[in-house]
């Protein structure tokens, strides 16, 4: 209810029914001797108290959680549900690989893969919605997290083909100062690190108009003509792989990138089962354009 502040969404979001959810928020108000919501017509204004109230009752679920996680890792790793967050910028890239891994080694883990942006994922972990996520490092947020990296990856600039960098493998960084450099919506980490390295040479391309929700839309529109834009290594060859109207240019070293690992919730019963998970990642994810990084952050 504190969520969604409307009892149909919040009964959807339960599982449940809308009258068996305001019967139950009715029963707890009973028990308690207080009003926790004030319902109107349109939606539902959670008092002050409520809000009280649903923090104690978050902190509550998390710590029920917490304990459940710490049985049943003591009692069988790799084993029962796994709900792990990814962004969109790393989903249609990476899961191939993960979901073979899962498959192949770790039958029986029930892994269930919810695809957030990162303030969404960061919400859901420190709720405890999540386990654990896939994302690019650091994780930040409000709430901490426990960073686990495992690899880094360099940015690669597309262009039409008739493009004159096309091919280039040796362009530097200030190239970005002439070109019309399209971006994500706001909302996508993969923007802000784009918008990072423009500026790093003076370049803002942030007044720009043309947004894409998707890299699959970004890239369409530079094959259309309307600019130049930064992918991840890894979603190169998908990406560039739909239409032969696109074209690959190079940084010259050092390149720009971003760093990929898992975030957790820090003093998880499952953090040792995160380290041989992400170990086991760096092992299948070797294959791929990165460069591996152990757990503390070193390249190999």
């Amino acid at each position: 209810m504190a969520e969604h502040r409307h009892f149909r969404e919040a009964a959807a979001a339960t599982g449940t029914s809308q009258p068996a959810l305001s019967g139950a928020v009715a029963a707890l108000e009973e028990s308690l001797g207080a009003q926790l919501v004030e319902r109107t017509t349109r939606k539902v204004i959670v008092t002050p108290l409520g809000e009280r109230v649903h923090e104690h009752a978050r902190r509550v679920l998390a710590s029920l959680q917490a304990l459940t996680e710490e049985v049943e890792a003591a009692r069988r790793p790799f084993t029962g549900p796994l709900h792990l967050g990814v962004i969109p910028t790393v989903a249609p890239y990476l899961l191939p690989t993960v979901l073979r891994l899962v498959r192949d080694r770790f039958p029986a883990l029930e892994l269930h893969v919810h695809e957030e942006r990162t303030p969404s994922l960061l919400e859901g972990l420190a709720a405890g919605r999540l386990d654990v996520l896939l994302l690019a490092l650091p994780a930040g947020g409000a709430s901490p997290t426990r960073d686990i990296p495992l690899f880094d990856e360099d940015f690669v600039l597309v262009t039409p083909p008739g493009h004159p960098l096309a091919g280039r493998i040796d362009v530097p960084r200030d190239v970005l100062l002439d070109l019309d450099v399209l971006l994500l919506e706001e909302g996508h980490c993969l923007r802000d690190q784009a918008l990072d390295i423009c500026r790093e040479v003076g370049a803002d391309p942030a007044g720009s108009t043309t947004r894409a929700a998707g890299l699959s839309t970004l890239v369409q529109l530079v094959a259309g003509g309307l600019g130049v834009t930064l992918l991840p290594a890894t979603a190169l060859d998908v990406e560039a792989g739909r239409t032969d109207r696109l074209a690959a240019v190079r940084f010259a070293a050092p390149a720009p990138g971003r760093r990929i690992g898992l975030a957790t919730r820090p003093g998880s019963a499952r953090s040792a089962e995160y380290e041989r998970f992400a170990a086991a990642l760096r092992e299948v994810l070797a294959e791929l354009p990165v460069r591996i990084v152990d757990g503390e952050g070193e390249g190999q």
